[in-house]
């Protein structure tokens, strides 16, 4: 499988699928039951509560990023150049025909 479903956050899943849902209630009862409508409600209500979960500083210890802080692995030690290779015709100057 592609996805490494151990370093999924799954509290932090689970907090935005609870913001789909209650947004998803909302747009319907808004919209009274037209669907296009209650769309549109829905994405705006969730773009709110998004933004506001993980932008607004109001200091919840629950998770407010996709992915935990990637600690920088150390650098490997540098590689040295190889010697350049030397051309097959040891002719280095190009002259016009004559």
């Amino acid at each position: 499988m592609p996805i490494d479903l151990a370093s999924v956050n799954w509290i932090y899943v689970a907090v935005l699928a609870v913001f789909v849902f209650i947004a998803s209630l909302l747009g319907n009862f808004l919209s009274f039951y037209h669907r296009g409508l209650a769309a549109f409600m829905t994405a705006i209500l969730f773009a709110v509560a998004f933004v506001f979960w993980s932008y607004y500083p109001h200091n919840l210890p629950l998770p407010t990023r996709l992915a935990p802080e990637q600690v920088a692995a150390p650098a490997a030690p540098a590689a040295t150049a190889p010697a350049p290779v030397k051309p097959l015709n040891p002719v280095r100057t190009i002259a016009p025909p004559q």
